[in-house]
C-alpha cells in the first residue's frame, strides 16, 4: 500500500528547509531548480522540486510569487512509535532547536511519552512512544 507524502511549499527556504530536516533525520536530499526545468516563474535558483528520501521522508520546492506556502493549523506530523525512545529525543531536541516547544516530549499520565514541537520552518510534530518501546518490547 502506498502512503502519502508530505510535500511542502516554502517562502523561498526550500533548500535550507530540507537541509535541516536532513541534518535532523538523516537520508538524503535531491534538489532541482526552476531554471533545471526552464521554470521562469521565479529565479533560476529557487527549487522547483525537492526531496528528502530517508527514515522520513519529506518534498518540497520554493513556492512561486503569489502561491500560499505552509502554513500548519490543525495539522501535525506523528512519529509515534517510528524510532526507539533515544532517537526520538534526539529528533525533537534537533527539531526543537529554533522552533517552539509546544509540549515537553516527557512521560504523560496515561504512561506513555509524548510531546509537541513547532520547527523553525513552520511544522507541528508529534513525537512519543509507548512504556513498552522503551523496555525494547514490542508494542
Amino acid at each position: 500500500m502506498t502512503s502519502p507524502q508530505v510535500y511542502i511549499s516554502f517562502p523561498g527556504t526550500a533548500r535550507e528547509a530540507l537541509g535541516f530536516y536532513a541534518e535532523v533525520f538523516g537520508g538524503t536530499v535531491s534538489l532541482f531548480s526552476y531554471g533545471d526545468f526552464a521554470r521562469t516563474d521565479g529565479p533560476p535558483t529557487a527549487v522547483a522540486h525537492g526531496v528528502l528520501d530517508g527514515v522520513v521522508a519529506l518534498g518540497g520546492s520554493d513556492a512561486p510569487a503569489g502561491e500560499a506556502t505552509v502554513r500548519c493549523e490543525g495539522l501535525m506530523l506523528s512519529l509515534l512509535g517510528t524510532a526507539e525512545p533515544p532517537v526520538l529525543h534526539e529528533w525533537f531536541d534537533r527539531l526543537s532547536a529554533g522552533g517552539t516547544v509546544v509540549d515537553p516530549l516527557a512521560p504523560k499520565p496515561w504512561g506513555g511519552s509524548d510531546g509537541q514541537v513547532i520547527d523553525r520552518h513552520g511544522l507541528h510534530w508529534l513525537i512519543g512512544y509507548e512504556p513498552s518501546q522503551q523496555d525494547g518490547g514490542a508494542r
